[in-house]
């Protein structure tokens, strides 16, 4: 399989910290403006052209003096231009609103016209379904001068199979596609797993699943979907069976915010915990259908027995958010013995939790921390800016905090409580425990702790 040229994209003016920062994975660098072709080292300059009217052309001209690669529209190829520039520097691309396969190998048939080293076909996806046609054209071209995606988040997952698809360059996030996914290496692929959500793109499970294949050799690709509206993701991606016909199984989905409730409608299959939360996290693959079940408590139950801590035992325990993971954690907690109570600022999901679990409730509002002897937070509060879900000072000496949100470094609340010498479990020590339980769900094989261990150790996401 062929390895893809990663491309990092410059702005037209960067400062020199930018050109430093460019990741050594990058074989290319996209630029806006020309530059002095030495800064580079030997990787392919790629110019994109901004300007439009006249000077466009003369722009064009210029940069293919100093460029590896010039991209080019098709209403720029004139005789002057093709004159001008090489063959072997053309990059003949189209952006366009979505379309049908047929529709795309119609304009690749015109793109082809001008010969040129690569052609770039890219899809301005908006919703799900929108981004497949571009991956149909790799498969069914099957060309190696050929690059098709889809732009925008929606899209990010095609830009990543694109490269299982023999597109020759990726550009993009450079630094999430080594960290994610391995890429530039081109691992056997047999099976798609992914993550479901919305917003979706900061998460690390891809990192840590993607490493644990990689680790163990098995032919699995872990992608994020960026997805609004669940229903027309399951409709045409999944049970369409568009990503098989693109050559691969399907083997599970982790289900997050906010589509942990709405995704039960597509499940033929509930465990106990999820029917009793009316909360899924992870679809799993059976026969035909497909099992909906949960590991958000094992975000919590896993770290505390890491910690010798038992649930039972400790006092009363707070959990805050009557979300799909709040509600599921909550259970399980309540399963296990341990001595609940649920707390939300809002009152209308707080008293659907209620009606579910049977147990008391108290609004956010009148919530005193220095009466519990744990507190979960389960909201996304804290996972951007600097609120805490609660007032850090009125905690019991003694208290363990656990925040399931995690960000670049450290929540608000993990760095206010550990400032104060409490217990507190990150929210990427959660994502951990939860990632290997759903590693073990799709492999049927252990997460090396020492990988997943370095993942959550490392201090920044990107």
């Amino acid at each position: 399989m062929s390895r893809p040229i990663l491309m990092a994209e410059l702005a037209r003016d960067p400062d020199p910290g930018a050109l430093a920062a460019i990741p050594r994975a990058a074989g290319a660098v996209e630029v806006r403006n020309v530059f002095d072709r030495d800064r580079f080292g030997d990787r392919l300059l790629v110019f994109a052209c901004e300007e439009r009217g006249p000077a466009r052309r003369s722009s064009l001209i210029e940069a293919a003096k100093h460029c590896d690669l010039v991209t080019l529209e098709l209403a720029d190829c004139d005789a002057r231009v093709l004159r001008e520039i090489p063959t072997s520097k053309r990059l003949v691309a189209l952006r366009r609103a979505p379309g049908t396969l047929e529709e795309l190998t119609q304009e690749l048939e015109r793109m082809r016209h001008v010969p040129a080293r690569f052609y770039r076909i890219e899809i301005d996806a908006k919703r799900s379904g929108d981004e497949l046609a571009p991956l149909q054209l790799l498969r069914a071209c099957d060309r190696d001068d050929l690059i098709a995606y889809a732009a925008n988040d929606v899209g990010l997952w095609t830009r990543v199979l694109a490269a299982w698809l023999g597109a020759p360059l990726i550009a993009g996030d450079v630094a999430r596609y080594a960290l994610d996914f391995g890429l530039p290496n081109v691992r056997e692929v047999r099976t798609i797993f992914g993550i479901v959500g919305s917003p979706i793109l900061q998460s690390l499970s891809p990192r840590f699943h993607n490493a644990g294949f990689a680790s163990l050799g098995n032919p699995s690709l872990y992608l994020p979907f960026h997805v609004d509206d669940f229903q027309p993701f399951w409709e045409q991606l999944v049970e369409s069976r568009a990503l098989e016909s693109l050559g691969f199984a399907v083997g599970a989905f982790c289900v997050v915010s906010p589509h942990k409730e709405t995704a039960l409608a597509a499940a033929s299959a509930k465990t106990a915990m999820v029917a009793r939360a009316r909360s899924t996290n992870f679809f799993v693959k059976d026969g035909e259908g497909w099992t909906a079940a949960t590991t958000d408590p094992d975000g919590v139950l896993h770290t505390l027995h890491a910690r010798g801590i038992d649930p039972a035992g400790y006092g009363r325990i707070a959990v805050i958010g009557c979300g799909g993971s709040g509600r599921a954690v909550a259970a399980a907690l309540q399963q296990v013995g341990a001595d609940v109570t649920l707390v939300n600022r809002g009152f209308d999901r707080g008293s659907f939790a209620v009606r579910l679990l049977r147990l008391p409730f108290l609004p956010l509002a009148g919530f005193a921390p220095n009466a519990y002897s744990m507190i979960i937070n389960a909201t996304p509060v804290g996972r951007e800016g600097v609120e805490t879900p609660f007032d850090v000072d009125r905690l019991r000496p003694d208290a363990v905090v656990i925040d399931f949100a995690y960000n670049d470094g450290q929540t608000p609340l993990v760095r206010s409580t550990r400032g104060r010498g409490q217990t507190t479990i990150d929210g990427r020590d959660v994502l951990m425990a939860q990632a290997k339980s759903q590693f073990k769900l799709m492999t049927g094989e252990e997460m090396p702790h020492e990988l997943a261990r370095s993942i959550v150790d490392s201090e920044t996401a990107y």
